[in-house]
């Protein structure tokens, strides 16, 4: 393996094409102001490198990134790669990831919007991001020890688990399809509106309308807090430990909830059960108007 150790490079494709290399200590950065620094290489390892310019790893294949530092000006940063390896970095730059795969990012600080789009088959371990529309169209995912925060994440993702993860978002999941989550918090507005295959298992879901419009909804002895007019026009089987503010029109099938601040039951196609504390709530004992509509 050749080893490249503590230069600068600000050239345009300083690393062009670069096969079994190790670079070490080095920045990209300065007057030249080069994008594209190592597109179309191969077995690339950067090791404690800092990345100040545009489009560094585009169309690379086996591609290592440790303990590194992606700048905000390093805009979309790993584009079209395969089999990559990052941890410990900092990804700080627009669309830091896109149209990749097979990828694991472990133990590393995302800040960057439209990250991960049509990402197939990503691992994400220990890891903090801050974006909008993350992870948008990916599919394969596998998240553990995830904390985000942010908009519009993981809209029209398929086949995901996630495992002890904390999100913070607003219209989380929305038309995503076969999705696990596992003992996590989920925060946010709107939560899963349009998804098929939702599964929540000992999960905190905080947050108003949550898991609406949904296919082939499962809630196992999950927590609902601050959720009013949740479940509207949805397919569920839910068991929640929790009270729950409101409850508008399920479409099919049965909650199961110790207890629930109101039913409303006001759409002559909504079919779906609520049992209160083992009780079948069979009339509605409230209305309120919807905050959003689609």
């Amino acid at each position: 393996m050749k080893v490249i150790e503590n230069q600068i490079f600000d050239m345009e494709r300083a690393l062009y094409g670069s096969e079994n290399v190790l670079v070490q200590n080095c920045s990209f950065d300065g007057p030249a102001d080069g994008e594209s620094a190592f597109k179309e290489g191969r077995d690339i390892e950067a090791v404690h490198c800092f990345f100040n310019l545009r489009y560094p790893f585009w169309h690379d294949h086996e591609l290592t990134i440790k303990d590194s530092e992606m700048t905000e000006l390093c805009r979309a940063a790993l584009w079209y790669s395969d089999h990559v390896k990052i941890m410990d970095t900092k990804l700080h730059g627009i669309k830091a990831l896109r149209e990749c795969s097979d990828v694991v990012v472990k133990n590393c600080d995302i800040i960057s919007s439209e990250f991960g789009w049509f990402t197939r088959g990503i691992r994400m371990e220990d890891t903090t991001a801050v974006s909008e529309y993350f992870m948008m169209r990916s599919e394969d995912l596998v998240f553990c020890g995830v904390e985000f925060k942010g908009k519009y994440s993981f809209q029209y993702i398929k086949n995901a688990a996630f495992e002890n993860c904390v999100f913070d978002t607003k219209d989380a999941f929305w038309h995503g399809e076969n999705i696990t989550v596992k003992d996590s918090v989920v925060k946010g507005e709107y939560l899963a509106w349009y998804s098929d295959g939702l599964t929540l298992i000992r999960c905190k879901i905080i947050g108003t309308q949550p898991l609406c419009y949904c296919k082939n909804l499962k809630l196992i002895d999950c927590e609902m807090v601050d959720t009013d007019l949740a479940f509207e026009k949805s397919e569920v089987d839910a068991v929640i430990t929790t009270k729950v503010v409101s409850i508008k029109n399920p479409l099919s099938g049965r909650i199961c909830v110790p207890e629930v601040g109101e039913v409303i039951m006001d759409d002559e196609h909504a079919k779906g059960e609520v049992m209160i504390g083992g009780l079948k709530e069979v009339k509605a004992i409230g209305t309120i108007p919807p905050k959003k509509t689609a």
